[in-house]
C-alpha cells in the first residue's frame, strides 16, 4: 500500500485550518482516511472561544479513532458520534448555536478486503480510480449549485443557506448533519486508488481549469500530492494580478491525501 499526505496553509502567518490523517489498524486489514477543511470564521468571531484548528483537530482525531476502531459502524454514524463528542467538549462555555460556530467540510473513506466506503459533506472532494484507470469524483455539490447572487455576503449565507434546507451543510455542532452527507460503498475490487482533496487543492480543476479530475489524479499519482499543491500556488500567484480581482482568498489551505490500495 502507498500512502502520501500533504497539507499546506494558504498564508504562512495563519494556522492551517485543514486536518488530514490515514489510519491503518493493527490487524493490517483495511484502513481509513480523514480530510477536514475548517471554515474560516468572520472577523467578529463565531460565538466560540476556540479556534477552527482546535475544532478540526478534535473532530479529525475522533474520526481517525472511530473509523479504525469501529469497522462495522457506518461512516455517517461515526461522524454523528464524533460531532457529539467534539460538541460536548466545549458546549458548556461556547455558543454552539451560532451559525459560524467552528465547522468543517468532511471527506471520509474506509476500506476493507470487501469494500470501500465513503462519505463527503460540503465542498471537499474524493476521487476514486478503478483498475482500468477511470476516475470518478464523489462530490457533495449543493454549494456549487447555488446561484452566486445567494452567496453575495457572509451574512446572507449564514441567515439563509448555511446548514439549512435548500442550502448546504457542514459539520459543526449538530450531529444530525451526518445524515445529510453523500455516502456509499464500492466493491473493493473496483477501486485501485483514492485521492481526497480540500477545495484549496481542488482549485487546479475547479478554479483554474487545468484539467479534469482524471488529470488531477494523474498528477498526484505520478508527481505526488506536493506537486499538485505547488501547481496551485503558482496559478494563484499568477492570478493575483487579475483586474478586477477574483472573488475569494488568493491562497487557501490545501490538503491532499493519496492512497493506493
Amino acid at each position: 500500500m502507498r500512502t502520501e499526505l500533504v497539507s499546506e496553509p494558504g498564508d504562512a502567518g495563519r494556522p492551517n485550518e485543514d486536518f488530514a490523517s490515514v489510519g491503518l489498524p493493527a490487524s493490517g486489514q483495511g484502513g481509513s482516511l480523514v480530510v477536514l477543511d475548517g471554515v474560516t470564521p468572520p472577523a467578529d468571531g463565531g460565538g466560540c472561544l476556540h479556534s477552527v484548528p482546535w475544532f478540526t483537530a478534535r473532530l479529525g482525531g475522533a474520526l481517525t479513532e472511530l473509523t479504525v476502531s469501529l469497522p462495522d459502524v457506518p461512516l455517517s454514524e461515526l461522524l454523528s458520534r464524533a460531532l457529539t463528542r467534539t460538541a460536548e467538549s466545549h458546549a458548556a462555555i461556547c455558543d454552539l448555536s451560532h451559525p459560524r460556530t467552528p465547522q468543517a467540510t468532511v471527506v471520509l473513506a474506509r476500506w476493507s478486503p470487501a469494500a470501500v466506503e465513503y462519505l463527503v459533506l460540503s465542498d471537499s472532494s474524493l476521487l476514486v480510480e478503478s483498475p482500468d484507470g477511470a476516475v470518478t469524483a464523489l462530490l457533495d455539490d449543493r454549494l456549487a449549485r447555488l446561484p452566486r447572487s445567494a452567496l453575495a455576503t457572509d451574512a446572507l449565507v449564514d441567515a439563509t443557506l448555511r446548514n439549512k434546507e435548500g442550502g448546504f451543510f457542514t459539520a459543526a455542532a449538530d450531529p444530525s448533519v451526518a445524515a445529510r452527507a453523500v455516502t456509499g460503498a464500492l466493491p473493493r475490487g473496483e477501486v485501485r486508488a483514492l485521492a481526497a482533496l480540500t477545495d484549496g487543492a481542488a482549485r487546479w480543476v475547479e478554479r483554474f481549469a487545468q484539467g479534469d479530475w482524471a488529470d488531477c489524479l494523474t498528477v498526484v499519482r505520478k508527481e505526488g500530492p506536493q506537486s499538485l499543491v505547488d501547481r496551485v500556488r503558482t496559478l494563484e500567484r499568477a492570478d493575483a494580478d487579475r483586474v478586477p480581482p477574483r472573488r475569494g482568498k488568493t491562497h487557501d489551505d490545501a490538503t491532499v491525501v493519496y492512497v493506493e490500495l
